[in-house]
């Protein structure tokens, strides 16, 4: 989007409102006032009010995550520590924690819980991509899936952290990676187990249907089944 994007212009000028008013109708608002942006405007950039402002906001997080990856070498980096960096760097592109936590505070209403769900899974899918991943089977799912609880655990975590340079979240996210890691040694080793793998060979056969979407859901949520309608 332009820098004259009206959209931008909104979200920019309703940073400060947040803090106190929240995704709110009043924030957004307020946010027209200050970027002198008439109510047709506002609804053409925000038809569904103050929580695509709230969208908004998290996609520009990702967007920055990424430029950050982009600019850094990660090659001398194991990869858990690659996927660990990608989470901190999200975590650092937030200007101000109230930011978020009035974010969170929207998205778990029942009407925007799907938004936040959607938000979360292409935070996560975002890392992936970036990080290599070309796993198109029921592993596209799994390692977003993961990653999901991971990064929504170290939120909740860094939301309540006023460590120096929030060092307590990083080793609480570290932590989480190694079980995650785990976990994927456990699951190579069981492939690698006869019995197991003779006992899995049907829901195996089942899972490997399942295949990551060729391209953007309308619905915005992934998915794609490759069996019989």
């Amino acid at each position: 989007m332009a820098e004259t994007d009206p959209k931008i212009q909104l979200l920019d000028a309703a940073l400060a409102h947040v803090p106190f008013d929240g995704w709110s109708e009043t924030t957004l608002r307020e946010a027209a006032r200050d970027a002198g942006l008439d109510a047709a405007m506002v609804r053409i950039a925000c038809p569904r009010g103050a929580v695509d402002l709230a969208v908004a906001y998290h996609e520009a997080g990702d967007q920055a995550m990424l430029r950050r990856l982009e600019e850094t070498d990660l090659s001398g980096m194991r990869f858990r520590d690659r996927v660990a960096f990608a989470v901190r760097a999200r975590l650092e592109a937030v200007e101000d924690k109230e930011l978020v936590r009035r974010g969170m505070a929207l998205f778990a209403l029942p009407p925007y819980a799907g938004d936040g769900a959607r938000l979360i899974w292409n935070t996560c899918d975002h890392i992936w991509t970036a990080l290599g991943d070309t796993s198109r089977d029921i592993n596209w799912y799994t390692k977003r899936a993961t990653l999901s609880g991971v990064y929504s655990s170290t939120v909740l975590y860094w939301l309540g952290d006023d460590s120096p340079g929030h060092a307590a979240s990083w080793d609480f996210l570290d932590r989480r990676i190694d079980n995650v890691m785990q976990f994927e040694k456990f699951k190579a080793q069981a492939r690698d187990n006869k019995l197991v793998s003779g006992l899995m060979a049907g829901p195996l056969a089942f899972l490997s249907r399942i295949k990551a979407p060729d391209a953007p859901s309308p619905t915005g949520m992934p998915g794609r089944w490759s069996g019989p309608k």
